[in-house]
């Protein structure tokens, strides 16, 4: 039914479609299913990246509730890092899947693009990151200005309201990066005796690593660290064990909960961090449901635990 839909627009798209193929290599278009059932449907992921674990793990939760659907291929590409390949991916895959999830690595170069393949007909699956407008059918993460804030109340408690903030942002530009960051920055305003540094580490360990050891090579101190994501809590550890500093006494926040850091918590090189659903699963009933002609909400709004010692034993890391 879908399918039918689209059929004008796909012959308006075949020109650049029939271009973009000649210049995409074969090893970026990942079919993730085989078998000998006969496909009726099919699902796209165009993934930001694989590099990352969380998002490689995200991919992966697509993938695992779709195999319970064995008429359904599933398809997925790695734009590794990259933003404009990321574009290019969306597009190519619009003209060929019958539901397209997508996680933009940048929602400014990303939103138009997105919006161009869902006002041509193709239903759009976001998960974690967002764009600019209302150009998607279904839009699917946990509250990352609250898990901002709850970061951020944690630090002025633990510091007294008193000190110096090392924030680790994600990706420049990501949705989920912004409104951490939003989220954290708007407790901490009113708190005139914290101070901020921020510096990006990508969401990878290597590139926090290399950020905290170019602060700590440059004379900055810091109190506390709050890394947008585990993996990142984790390569400013390595940073800082290098450099000789006390991890017990510096309390890091990080985000996903990982066994990293639930690890972490354990063992008191890590204060907190925060639960973070991939939305892989929730994505693939979502499209499983579009491919039935249901309806499906706007948005959807996935819990997020603050774990501690307190609870760490009893929360379930997300891999």
């Amino acid at each position: 039914m879908i399918r039918d839909m689209r059929q004008h627009w796909r012959f308006s798209f075949w020109f650049l479609t029939l271009i973009s193929c000649l210049l995409w290599p074969a090893t970026t278009l990942l079919a993730s299913q085989e078998g000998t059932e006969e496909k009726t449907a099919r699902v796209g992921f165009a993934q930001d990246t694989l590099a990352n674990d969380w998002r490689l793990q995200q991919v992966k939760d697509v993938e695992a509730e779709l195999a319970y659907y064995p008429e359904i291929e599933f398809v997925y590409t790695n734009a590794n890092e990259s933003v404009a390949q990321q574009a290019l991916h969306i597009r190519q895959l619009a003209g060929d899947v019958d539901v397209l999830v997508v996680s933009p690595r940048v929602k400014s170069v990303l939103s138009q693009v997105i919006a161009d393949v869902h006002d041509a007909g193709v239903p759009v699956i976001l998960v974690d990151r967002g764009i600019d407008g209302p150009h998607y059918t279904s839009f699917i993460r946990p509250n990352n200005t609250a898990i901002g804030r709850a970061a951020a109340q944690h630090l002025v408690n633990a510091l007294d309201a008193s000190g110096t903030v090392l924030m680790l942002e994600g990706v420049a530009g990501a949705s989920v990066t912004q409104q951490r960051a939003q989220g954290f920055t708007d407790v901490m305003k009113r708190h005139p005796n914290i101070h901020i540094v921020a510096r990006t580490g990508n969401f990878l360990r290597a590139d926090a690593l290399r950020a905290v050891q170019h602060v700590i090579e440059d004379g900055i101190t810091f109190d506390a660290i709050f890394a947008q994501s585990d993996s990142m809590a984790t390569g400013a550890r390595m940073a800082m064990v290098e450099a000789g500093l006390d991890l017990s006494h510096i309390p890091i926040i990080g985000i996903d909960y990982i066994e990293e850091a639930k690890a972490a918590i354990l063992d008191g090189t890590q204060s907190v961090s925060f639960t973070y659903p991939t939305g892989g699963k929730e994505a693939a009933e979502l499209a499983v449901r579009l491919l039935r002609g249901e309806s499906v909400p706007k948005n959807v709004i996935l819990p997020s635990v603050k774990v501690t010692i307190d609870n760490v034993k009893d929360v379930e890391a997300l891999f």
